[in-house]
């Protein structure tokens, strides 16, 4: 079963928990690396019966959008479909390295997980990703580290591309300087499921080379986001 069906599937069920408090919840999301951009992000809470991704399994249709393009409109309609809390971009433009946003919903009765996702610049179809995380019970502050996942959906070629899903290449917006001429890092992609993303590769060659990539500057290890969520 895939994302797409998991959690239209939720809207139809009839939830019983021992955990279906409403919370006072913010959330503040931080870049961690050097010279990556995250598009706009969407936080949601959602009942732990529905997933907005799962690794190992194939990204639904919303995912590969999201993580090929940055677009949020899918996977913004099916969470508001099922009644989910959402908070979908918190700021106007890309997120870039050591900056922070943050912001705060109260959460229905019943949506006592939380999920985070947003495209990782410049990457084919990198995405930061937090998985149906608990949300505690009791108020406080917690603190979570990201990891960069690759939705398996798109060959790592590290190309400047249009963006456009199912569209080999990667979105360039006008913030982001990068190289031209590359002939690619590579043509396919063995994992086509949901997985830790390898990272860029990237090269010296401004004008040429394999990528277009910088490798000084848009190579990343994990984590690559930390999300601090505070419970009131």
């Amino acid at each position: 079963m895939n994302k797409l069906t998991k959690i239209c599937a939720a809207s139809a069920l009839v939830f019983a928990s021992n955990h279906t408090f409403a919370a006072d919840v913010t959330i503040e999301i931080q870049n961690l690396t050097q010279g990556m951009y995250f598009t706009p992000i969407a936080a949601v809470a959602h009942t732990p019966d529905a997933s907005l991704f799962e690794v190992g399994e194939e990204a639904s249709t919303e995912i590969q959008e999201m993580a090929e393009g940055g677009s949020l409109a899918g996977l913004t309609t099916i969470a508001t479909s099922i009644s989910a809390d959402v908070l979908a971009e918190p700021t106007a433009g890309p997120l870039g390295p050591t900056q922070s946003v943050s912001g705060s919903f109260m959460t229905a009765d019943g949506n006592t997980v939380l999920s985070v996702v947003a495209m990782i610049l410049p990457s084919n179809d990198g995405f930061i990703g937090l998985d149906n995380w608990t949300i505690p019970t009791e108020a406080g502050t917690y603190t979570v580290y990201l990891n960069a996942y690759d939705a398996g959906t798109e060959a790592n070629d590290e190309i400047v591309g249009g963006g456009a899903p199912g569209t080999p290449g990667m979105p360039a917006p006008p913030f982001l300087t990068l190289g031209t001429g590359g002939s690619g890092v590579t043509a396919v992609s063995t994992n086509t499921n949901v997985h830790i993303h390898p990272g860029n590769i990237g090269d010296d060659d401004a004008a040429g080379g394999s990528s277009d990539v910088t490798n000084s500057i848009h190579r990343w290890l994990n984590p690559v986001a930390k999300v601090t969520v505070t419970v009131n």
